[in-house]
């Protein structure tokens, strides 16, 4: 099935090794499969507490976070989304309980910090062009990815002792760096000192923009019954199909295209007005003409290459609201 042996050390995620596997697998939905998701299951349950229990050690001594410790792609917020699709599992419960965890502050050089600031640069290695290092708001690596499992799993009654304060800590703490020129928006990265270092709009993508951000707060303030939230989230998403679709400057699933026009159909599908399902054919009718124009990219692969382009087309081609597949990048 694989070309080489499947990685189940503590490094594995949900886009690497065993849990990424499984993943693939369930989606797949085979009878024929069961046996091998047992097997890794059985791997992923281990490697899970491992990374768990060095994440409570961390955290218990005071030290800041690396984002592979709790991201969407390489850490415990991934692991976590792949636990949300195996039933009864009190596993997630442990993953969601050190998420609220993590969302408490922490003291650290005489500072009160988010509990996810992490004393790296974006690359999430130490680097003297990012001194106290900065807190990563996006989907992919930053505070999103946890705020949108958190959302997810309480809108589907699957809850934790502080499961509604973290959502409601993340929110308060995103309000804080919330842009509203030329429409509401967030910055992707906060510095130590306080300063953003995107005063200029993003690029509209899944990883990093307003797309991933305003799916993980639509999330949110359906969790939290937050109307208000919700309409902000959905008009953010909005704004950026306006003003920024000059900025995208490829097809991809992770920070192109592909990317951009399945969160928006995946947040006008529970949108509280009609506005985004006004926008998205003109959506897809740019899309596709970026494609013909600039073709796919030259790679494979789910995040940058063909694969999460094509996956893309073939949902708005049927119509799937709901693909399953879509579940790793925290969007159903």
């Amino acid at each position: 099935m694989t070309r080489d042996a499947v990685n189940a050390n503590a490094n594995a995620s949900l886009y690497a090794g065993a849990p990424a596997i499984a993943f693939a697998l369930r989606t797949a939905d085979h009878p024929a499969y069961a046996d091998a998701i047992d097997a890794l299951d059985a791997h992923i349950d281990v490697l899970t507490r491992r990374r768990l229990d060095r994440a409570h050690d961390r955290i218990t001594s005071g030290q800041l976070p690396a984002l592979r410790e709790f991201d969407l792609i390489s850490g415990l917020t991934g692991i976590g989304t792949y636990l949300l699709h195996r039933p009864d599992d009190g596993l997630l419960r442990e993953v969601l309980s050190y998420l609220v965890r993590l969302t408490e502050s922490l003291d650290h050089e005489g500072e009160t910090l988010p509990g996810w600031w992490t004393s790296n640069g974006p690359d999430d290695r130490p680097s003297p062009d990012w001194p106290g290092g900065h807190a990563n708001l996006g989907m992919a690596h930053g505070i999103a990815g946890p705020l949108a499992l958190l959302s997810t799993a309480m809108n589907r009654r699957i809850t934790v002792l502080g499961h509604r304060d973290a959502i409601i800590r993340i929110c308060t703490w995103l309000d804080r760096w919330r842009l509203t020129d030329p429409h509401p928006r967030w910055p992707g990265i906060v510095r130590r000192t306080g300063q953003i270092t995107d005063h200029l709009p993003q690029r509209p993508s899944w990883c990093y923009g307003t797309p991933g951000l305003a799916r993980a707060q639509q999330l949110a303030g359906i969790a939290l019954g937050d109307t208000d939230r919700q309409k902000e989230a959905e008009g953010a998403l909005a704004g950026c199909l306006t003003n920024e679709l000059d900025l995208l400057n490829d097809a991809s699933l992770c920070h192109g295209w592909a990317g951009l026009l399945h969160a928006t159909r995946r947040v006008a599908a529970e949108a509280m007005t009609g506005q985004l399902y006004d926008l998205l054919p003109s959506l897809e009718r740019r899309t596709r003409k970026v494609l013909l124009q600039r073709g796919l990219p030259d790679h494979d692969g789910l995040l940058e290459g063909t694969a999460g382009v094509h996956l893309v087309k073939e949902s708005v081609e049927f119509r799937s609201v709901a693909p399953r597949w879509e579940a790793c990048l925290l969007l159903a």
